[in-house]
């Protein structure tokens, strides 16, 4: 693979970190939390997807998506909830406890995370002792933030709950390190330990991905199987690394080596997209991301993404996003004002 379809994807997507919480459990204790779409306005405006993640840092602790079978975690694991599921963390498997969205809307401390006691339903609101008592559970928690449109391969990819298990004897364990930095940042507030945690959080999610890819049984059929596919995954750094070139299926299985029926029913099984289909869904994004940073024009920016006329560039760009580029444009740079107020 001649270009890291991952990385190009994660970036395009705008793949952020947020608020965290150090989260305390008591020998019994529940935690119910909302679908990630009600609290996205409070963790993090403006951002079209938030996935909530929870990382056992200590005992041992139980994670479901509401109305699903329960998951056990143990020290080290990180569970996700990429599709932003209502979910619910507990001591035991099958409790149900209350939404509480009161610590979502907390005004925001001059340094993260939260500290946050959980004793039953109850929720207590200080400040991390290093002295204190050993909780049954203690957890860290916090969110990935990303743009769903016009075009995110990755969301549909997942599972509603992605569970990675600890690795034990690995000193170049990132979630490891990860849990060590958080706690000390969590004791030990010092100058720019939220920035530092938001991009230790990114790079945490790059590495989960990768497990998760990993982890894969060979006969999963979705985009990250299609990643480590000799042929699919060929195709996708193609499109991906030259998205304006006039691609055509004939092109594309040329440079592949398979024939144009085979790569067509390839790419589809596991992208769920015929290759020009794919293509024209990926430029959109790419147009997204020029229209949003640059101030190059729209048919500049049709013609880089490969598109010979701005009116065709156009019909296909509303047919993503409901809105003309222009328009588009005009919204993402009001919703990057608004943002900037928090």
């Amino acid at each position: 693979m001649s270009q890291d379809t991952l990385s190009q994807v994660l970036r395009s997507v705008r793949l952020r970190g947020a608020v965290f919480y150090h989260v305390e459990g008591s020998t019994r204790w529940v935690s119910e939390s909302p679908p990630a779409a009600e609290v996205a306005a409070l963790i993090m405006p403006g951002v079209e997807h938030v996935m909530a993640y929870h990382v056992l840092t200590h005992g041992e602790c139980w994670a479901a998506v509401i109305g699903d079978s329960p998951v056990a975690l143990r020290e080290g694991d990180v569970v996700i909830f990429p599709r932003g599921d209502p979910h619910v963390m507990s001591s035991e498997p099958g409790m149900r406890g209350t939404v509480d969205l009161t610590p979502y809307g907390l005004p925001r401390p001059e340094q993260l995370p939260f500290f946050a006691s959980r004793q039953g339903e109850s929720l207590s609101m200080s400040r991390l002792d290093r002295e204190s008592e050993r909780h049954a559970a203690t957890l860290v928690c916090g969110f990935f933030g990303c743009d769903a449109n016009p075009f995110n391969p990755l969301l549909a990819s997942l599972p509603h709950l992605l569970h990675v298990r600890a690795r034990t004897g690995a000193d170049d364990d990132w979630i490891a390190h990860f849990i060590r930095f958080a706690l000390s940042e969590s004791t030990d507030k010092r100058p720019g330990g939220e920035a530092l945690l938001e991009r230790l959080s990114e790079a945490m999610f790059v590495e989960l991905m990768r497990r998760y890819l990993e982890a894969m049984p060979e006969e999963q059929s979705n985009w990250f199987a299609g990643l480590r596919d000799r042929y699919v995954g060929r195709a996708l750094a193609l499109l991906h690394q030259r998205p304006g070139e006039a691609w055509t299926i004939d092109k594309l299985a040329d440079y592949v080596g398979l024939s144009r029926s085979a790569l067509h029913e390839r790419f589809a099984r596991f992208t769920g997209h015929t290759p020009m289909h794919y293509l024209a869904k990926w430029r959109m994004q790419v147009a997204a991301g020029l229209l949003r940073q640059s101030s190059a024009s729209v048919a500049s920016i049709a013609l880089e993404v490969g598109y010979e006329s701005e009116a065709a560039f156009s019909r296909a760009f509303r047919r993503e996003t409901g809105l003309p580029p222009a328009t588009w444009r005009r919204e993402q740079t009001r919703l990057a004002e608004r943002e900037s107020l928090y």
